[in-house]
């Protein structure tokens, strides 16, 4: 396995999170892509935006439901400073995780966190495993746990 993918898998255990990561052969870069692939609906898709803030510079990593946009006056809200769109290359330094491989865990930084609500509405959910091709599935609680993610109304 790849390290962003190792990185994934020890921080679900660090965090007491079993997991299985599944390599899908096709990209999941996409809700709609990881959806199709996972045989489920991109609903329960977690995507995982990263946002840098304007102020601070700061990155504050958002999951969002598959076919959810995320309401930046809300997120804005949350972290107490407006957010701007954060830089792929940014991203991939700090987090370890290349765009349409970023995982809810195992970043290389700490990075605050937040949940949409709406994904509480299903028992499992499919979110990236630091690979455009992996993935893994987890109940929505016990997955916001691991990721130390606090959950909000996040959606536009």
């Amino acid at each position: 396995m790849a390290g962003s993918i190792d990185r994934v898998m020890e921080a679900a255990a660090a965090a007491g999170l079993e997991i299985e990561i599944r390599r899908m052969g096709a990209s999941t870069r996409t809700a709609e892509e990881a959806a199709e692939q996972c045989g489920c609906s991109p609903a329960q898709i977690v995507k995982s935006l990263v946002f840098q803030g304007e102020s601070s510079g700061k990155l504050y990593l958002f999951l969002v439901s598959g076919p959810n946009q995320l309401d930046l006056s809300k997120a804005a809200e949350l972290v107490s400073e407006a957010l701007k769109r954060a830089d792929p290359r940014h991203i991939r330094e700090q987090t370890g995780f290349a765009i349409g491989g970023v995982s809810p865990l195992g970043h290389l930084i700490e990075i605050p966190a937040f949940a949409d609500e709406t994904l509480l509405s299903f028992d499992l959910v499919w979110a990236a495993a630091g690979a455009h091709d992996a993935v893994f599935s987890s109940e929505p609680t016990a997955l916001f746990a691991a990721a130390r993610a606090r959950t909000a109304d996040l959606a536009a």
